[in-house]
């Protein structure tokens, strides 16, 4: 009966956001809710000026459905969860929901009142900041500890450490997520193949709360890139975006397993990767570039590659990272 629940998260999950397509990409239209594109990018991503940003309230209306229908009846028929777990799905789903409010007010500053860059960095940053807090300190009143679990290392209590460390990370790995969104369906197909392993993770470990959250997260993507393969007919903006570095760090943070975002995350921490590279070699060689352009996945597009071609070979490289992770979970622990 477990995988009924799992498989319900998905078919919810993704039903809803396909579904919602339908209606909220004509709604956006209507409200002129455009993206603008900026002169910095590919030249060739004008033609995409105008095309309806905002789209990821479609998946995040999906998955959090799917998910408040789906937890509570495994937990009403197989399982007695405890508070701490229970605390790691619910307060990682509000966590996720924060910063994709984050991403909303982010994107409504650009489209409604015509301010490109939305909101300020600091603005960003410090909202960022809070909700990570909020998040972890949730998790310490729940009784979380600071033992971090490394595969083939074992488990490693770091003390008053982790907390500030574990702020760093998500904060870190959300605008990693965040980075990741600038071709079509580049952010939707790399955070599926994550919340796929996520699944296979969760059930490895018998965590199936977390599984279903992980189910509702690949479900979610996948109905939102019905919309925004190239060429896209929505974007999930921040709001979207935000809202799945939310989701990607609840799954890790959840399963105590932070250190699988190095392999499971590897495209995410190669896109914020490049733009510090990008932005320390240019100041160190006064105006010289490491990349054709930053993030990464524009680099590759100026060398020729198409937007396809993108997606499938990060996506690619996200499976191998997810294998990497099933394999060291086996093995490692």
């Amino acid at each position: 009966m477990n995988g009924l629940w799992t498989l319900a998260a998905v078919g919810i999950s993704f039903g809803v956001t396909a579904l919602l397509g339908k209606w909220m990409i004509p709604f956006l239209h209507k409200l002129h809710f455009g993206q603008t594109i900026r002169d910095e990018g590919p030249r060739w991503h004008k033609k995409k000026q105008g095309t309806p940003t905002m789209g990821g309230l479609m998946f995040i209306t999906g998955m959090v459905l799917a998910i408040l229908i789906c937890v509570p009846l495994y937990y009403a028929a197989e399982s007695s969860e405890t508070l701490l777990m229970r605390a790691k799905i619910f307060g990682g789903l509000v966590m996720a929901a924060a910063y994709g409010a984050i991403g909303f007010f982010d994107d409504y500053i650009k489209v409604v009142k015509k301010r490109n860059l939305g909101l300020t960095a600091p603005q960003k940053l410090i909202l960022q900041f809070v909700a990570a807090a909020a998040y972890f300190g949730t998790l310490f009143l729940a009784g979380e500890d600071t033992v971090t679990v490394i595969p083939f290392a074992g488990s490693v209590d770091l003390g008053p450490a982790y907390w500030v460390l574990a702020v760093l990370a998500l904060v870190g790995m959300v605008n990693a997520v965040n980075f990741t969104d600038g071709i079509d369906g580049l952010n939707g197909s790399v955070t599926f193949f994550f919340g796929l392993f996520g699944v296979i993770l969760a059930g490895m470990l018998r965590m199936q709360g977390l599984g279903i959250v992980a189910a509702a997260l690949a479900g979610g993507c996948l109905g939102f890139l019905l919309w925004n393969f190239n060429p896209a007919k929505v974007f999930m903006g921040d709001t979207g975006s935000l809202f799945l570095g939310g989701m990607v760090c609840a799954l890790a943070f959840g399963m105590d397993l932070p250190v699988l975002l190095l392999p499971m995350g590897i495209v995410y921490l190669c896109e914020i990767g490049s733009v510090v590279l990008q932005v320390l070699y240019f100041k160190a060689t006064h105006g010289k570039r490491l990349f054709k352009m930053s993030p990464i996945h524009h680099h590759f597009e100026l060398c020729g590659w198409s937007e396809s071609k993108i997606c499938l070979v990060f996506s690619l490289v996200t499976a191998v990272g997810g294998v990497l992770s099933v394999l060291a979970v086996l093995f490692g622990l």
